[in-house]
């Protein structure tokens, strides 16, 4: 995934488009080309289908431009965000942006909260589906967004092991490198790094991050960005829905049911039926740093206590 680099420029777009055909090509060899088209949603018959069914939806029952609410999609990459926005698109009433949607991104980051807004207004649908992951860190903020109205987020996690296999696999050692910068003290030239509360700034920093594995950084970049959840008191709000992917996959139907009355969304069987456990990237223990392990756990103990509290 794109970002500003640790002295805050971006890379250029030749630079980027040419990491961007590399990691295609490692991802279709690594991951399957089927689970690459999957993923990334790059079947245009599909494309095609779900553009129809909207359009016509919008025909029919299409709302006044001003009405529909916005439910930010927010958390970690690689935590089951993709399975989620799969099924919710197939919702005609809802309108849905993810992180490659060129309108409201640039580079998987929000162009500005202005053309954020504005989209929202434009749209006929009922929601507005963002995934907004790069701004997890702000979703507090865009809650409160003025001129929409009111809006929602789902924060989704997922367990810190499988979630590192998946992240190395497909990244390497991106979180890696974004922990070095948080340690150098530049964490504000990164969106990994921004709003970090001192704590964590100081929890990376007690960590020898020159001879961290990537599978550690991941874990401990798991921890401090999943902390965030607590950190901006999210779990205090009644607008903010704690969504647990392994949950999602054990129950699908009891999980979507509870995410389609939390948004206002109505259930149908087909919101769900693709949901499949995974085990592309193996099971076996990964060998991390045995405090990182810990407190991974115990951070892994308070959401899944966190989101069994009704919303």
């Amino acid at each position: 995934m794109a970002a500003p680099t640790a002295s805050g420029q971006e890379p250029g777009w030749l630079a980027y488009y040419a990491r961007k055909v590399r990691r295609h090509i490692h991802w279709a060899r690594t991951e399957g080309v089927g689970r690459l088209v999957e993923e990334d949603r790059l079947d245009p018959r599909e494309r095609l289908q779900t553009a129809w069914r909207k359009a016509r939806w919008r025909r029919r029952h299409g709302l006044p431009p001003g009405s529909a609410v916005p439910v930010y999609v927010v958390g970690l990459q690689r935590s089951g965000t993709n399975m989620l926005m799969r099924g919710v698109d197939l919702a005609p009433e809802v309108e849905v942006r993810n992180e490659n949607d060129r309108t409201v991104f640039r580079r998987f980051s929000l162009r500005s909260d202005a053309v954020l807004a504005q989209t929202v207004r434009d749209s006929r649908h009922a929601l507005v589906l963002v995934k907004p992951l790069c701004e997890s860190h702000r979703v507090d903020e865009l809650l409160d967004l003025a001129g929409v109205p009111a809006g929602r987020a789902l924060w989704v996690f997922r367990e810190p092991g499988a979630r590192a296999r998946s992240e190395v696999s497909k990244f390497g050692d991106a979180n890696l490198r974004a922990l070095r910068t948080i340690a150098a003290g530049e964490g504000e030239t990164i969106w990994q790094g921004q709003r970090l509360p001192p704590q964590s700034v100081e929890l990376v920093r007690s960590f020898d991050t020159a001879a961290m594995t990537p599978e550690t950084a991941a874990v401990l970049f798991w921890v401090v960005r999943n902390q965030l959840y607590f950190d901006l008191g999210l779990d205090r709000r009644d607008d903010v829905l704690l969504v647990s992917y392994d949950d999602f996959v054990a129950e699908p139907e009891l999980q979507m049911r509870r995410l389609c009355a939390f948004t206002g969304l109505l259930y149908r069987p087909a919101l769900c039926e693709h949901v499949v456990p995974r085990e592309s990237h193996g099971t076996d223990p990964l060998e991390v740093d045995p405090r990182v392990a810990a407190l991974a756990g115990e951070l892994l103990g308070r959401l899944r206590a966190a989101a069994a509290v009704p919303r």
